[in-house]
């Protein structure tokens, strides 16, 4: 919130709404234009790039790739615009060119498309995007999610598919 209130120009923040676990220290160190790798390895087969309630979903679905002996990295893109195009596309190439994208938002104009725009000139790559498809409603977190197709399920799934290209 400091950050935003200190940048010049606009600023869009975004709150979530279900009870969350915290995952950053209040002393993190953040900065516009710069992601953040949550969680990684030298064996990660998928890049997945995640923000806000899908974060924790994407490191949710990490977990349960890991049981399944499939390593994923997890990055939260802390800022869309401007995109952090260098850390989305050496992170891309560690994990063979191959992108998830899971965002709590319609696919047009968020996450996903900033993240095609900062590897279109890349040779392959490719990119599946899981966003809100429908009118959204009101409902329990986690069944939305769900029923949106961007819960840790839909992200496992994701990711399996992307691995048969």
């Amino acid at each position: 919130l400091e950050l935003a209130a200190n940048t010049r120009g606009i600023c869009f923040l975004r709150a979530s709404r279900p009870a969350l676990p915290v995952f950053y220290d209040n002393e993190e160190a953040f900065q516009v234009g710069k992601a953040k790798v949550c969680r990684s390895s030298d064996a990660d087969k998928v890049l997945v790039v995640a923000a806000g309630v899908t974060l924790f979903e994407a490191l949710k679905a990490a977990d349960q790739l890991a049981e399944q002996g499939v390593n994923v990295r997890v990055m939260d893109p802390f800022t869309i615009k401007p995109l952090d195009v260098q850390a989305i596309q050496e992170n891309a190439a560690a994990c063979g060119g191959r992108i998830l994208t899971v965002e709590d938002h319609y696919p047009e104009g968020g996450i996903g498309d900033a993240v095609l725009g900062a590897v279109a000139t890349n040779r392959n790559v490719v990119v599946k995007k899981l966003a809100v498809n429908g009118v959204p409603r009101s409902g329990a977190p986690a069944e939305l999610l769900e029923m949106f197709g961007i819960s840790a399920n839909h992200i496992v799934r994701g990711c399996n598919d992307i691995l048969k290209l």
